[in-house]
């Protein structure tokens, strides 16, 4: 496999409903350098960009960090298929989704959208996936 790459974002911690607002952005792929908006827990989301996102909610109170503690592999098909073999539980049908366990032993995620996905996980634990995919 092929080295990761380092992940860029921001961390947004907030209340459900504010996350709601923000994840049905229509198009976040439009804003400013592509974002990819991954809802890690209903109160924390991560937003994968280049550049600088800053994202405003009417007033309402949120946390938003810079993250850099991710590293991950944008996959292909073809890629995909093959670490699910390291899978030990159903992904999910609909797209885009994120699914979150083990991979290959390693805590990971997987971002699914119809054409490709993105594998993830904490930079501190990159060097055990690659190695055991």
């Amino acid at each position: 496999m092929r080295a990761p790459e380092q992940l860029h974002g921001t961390r947004v911690v907030a209340a459900p409903a504010i996350l709601d607002e923000l994840a049905a952005w229509p198009e976040p792929s439009a804003l400013p350098g592509g974002v990819t908006l991954l809802r890690l827990a209903a109160d924390d989301l991560l937003m994968i960009h280049q550049g600088s996102v800053k994202a405003a909610w009417k007033g309402e109170s949120s946390i938003q960090e810079k993250e850099s503690g991710f590293v991950g592999w944008w996959l292909t098909p073809e890629e995909l298929d093959h670490v699910v073999t390291h899978v030990d539980w159903p992904l999910p049908a609909d797209r885009p989704a994120l699914a979150q366990g083990l991979i290959a032993g390693v805590p990971a995620k997987l971002w699914l959208e119809e054409d490709r996905a993105l594998l993830l996980c904490t930079a501190a634990y990159a060097h055990e996936l690659e190695e055991r995919l």
